[in-house]
């Protein structure tokens, strides 16, 4: 049976363990906000609300499609993917925003050029790894955008007449992490660091 005093005292490291923890995450989040290489990405809009968070976007991306062409370190034979990790190694474009150009399931063999930068994302089992034409569907993280209450909706719809973009901030090791929403050259939200 534990004393009163032993009690307090287990409370308390309890409840510091699990400030260090969040801090550790949040801590983690900011420093690729503040610190990540900026990548812009044109999205795709998909949906516009969720009940316990709000208004949101879900996005989609060229790099949300890759080719199974472009992924090169397929084994002979592979018929179907593992649930596994992909690297999608990204150029930046004449206009700005950065394309996929080629990808492996795994690690990447080479480090990322001048110009080019990896993101890493996760692709679960089953794809079917067979034919030119085929793609896989990767989850980077970086799906959906929270905005404030009533601006889904317009949002959304500005989506289907224009192109808008995010743009990222990319870790040393590929993690991504959504820096802002950007119409044209403007930037209409902002992710604060914490």
């Amino acid at each position: 049976m534990m004393t009163g005093k032993r009690l307090v005292v287990s409370a308390l490291v309890l409840a510091l363990v699990q400030i260090g923890f969040l801090g550790w995450i949040i801590a983690g989040r900011a420093a690729i906000l503040r610190n990540g290489k900026e990548v812009l990405l044109k999205v795709e809009p998909i949906d516009p609300r969720d009940l316990l968070r709000g208004d949101y976007v879900v996005l989609g991306y060229e790099i949300s499609r890759i080719p199974v062409k472009m992924i090169t370190n397929i084994p002979p034979g592979k018929f179907s993917s593992d649930d596994t990790m992909i690297v999608v190694r990204l150029s930046k474009g004449a206009d700005a925003y950065w394309q996929p150009t080629t990808a492996w399931f795994g690690k990447a063999p080479t480090p990322a050029a001048a110009g080019e930068v990896d993101i890493v994302g996760h692709v679960a089992e089953g794809w079917d790894l067979r034919g030119d034409v085929t793609t896989i569907a990767p989850d980077y993280g970086i799906e959906r955008f929270y905005l404030p209450e009533g601006e889904g909706t317009a949002i959304q719809n500005d989506m289907r007449v224009r192109p808008f973009g995010i743009r990222l901030a990319l870790a040393s090791d590929g993690t991504a992490q959504i820096k802002a929403l950007v119409d044209g050259d403007r930037t209409l939200f902002e992710e604060p660091l914490y």
